[in-house]
């Protein structure tokens, strides 16, 4: 995330024993999330494979992901302190540990890992381009999901929403992030516009997003400019 904002995401934890969309958590961020987890699942296969989650924030997603995938381990990593405190301490298992540093500057050996999975990190940097090499130096399989910078709701928000603004947020559109991977000579195996349900809306919204949320996930027009999401896993270049 981006360094500058470290301060706000760990008081975010302090304030809520975690994050807000985690801990405390309202019915439209408990459906956006579970959609983040489904696709995951979908897209990368995870079993018995060394894993590390880049971004893991509290720990909730990858505690879930590691639960319910088997991987033979999993390391989760997010820059802020209080965060990975916290993620210790309520999820921390054989296989499963958290560390607090960087993303620019991950200590770890290159190719420690089988699968790179980098869940809603890369809007909080400042060099996003960068991050993305670092990470392909340690996972030959990365799997990134993204807020879809195509989506027109979702610019208004990050200009207008206090909690958006304060945490630095700023979605690219997919076709930035496709020419970053291939500029750093990594291979696109497959991609996804997903979720409908945007973050802290009222319950009444997340429920009917909810109900036509597999319709339009299917229509090309559709998908492209109002999904949450984009996500695509690739194979890195070394």
């Amino acid at each position: 995330m981006i360094e500058r904002n470290v301060s706000q995401f760990d008081a975010d934890v302090r304030a809520n024993a975690g994050y807000l969309y985690t801990t405390n958590a309202k019915k439209s961020s408990v459906l956006a999330n579970q959609r983040l987890t489904d696709i995951t699942r979908v897209m990368v296969d995870l079993r018995g494979r060394r894993v590390i989650d880049v971004g893991c924030g509290d720990g909730t997603y990858s505690a879930e992901l590691f639960a319910a995938c088997g991987p033979a381990m999993m390391l989760g990593v997010d820059a802020s302190a209080e965060a990975i405190e916290r993620a210790n301490r309520t999820f921390g298992r054989p296989g499963l540990r958290f560390d607090a540093c960087s993303v620019y500057d991950l200590p770890y050996e290159s190719g420690s890992f089988d699968v790179a999975v980098v869940r809603g990190l890369l809007h909080h940097l400042d060099d996003a381009r960068r991050a993305l090499a670092r990470i392909g130096t340690l996972a030959r399989e990365v799997f990134l999901i993204e807020p879809n910078g195509y989506n027109p709701t979702l610019k208004l928000i990050e200009r207008f929403s206090r909690y958006h603004r304060e945490h630095g947020e700023k979605s690219y559109a997919p076709s930035l992030l496709r020419q970053w991977i291939r500029e750093l000579g990594g291979t696109i195996e497959r991609e996804q516009y997903a979720g409908l349900v945007p973050f802290f809306c009222p319950d009444w919204m997340a429920t009917v997003l909810k109900a036509i949320e597999p319709a339009v996930e299917t229509m090309p027009a559709a998908r492209q400019l109002s999904c949450a999401v984009f996500t695509v896993r690739y194979r890195a270049g070394r």
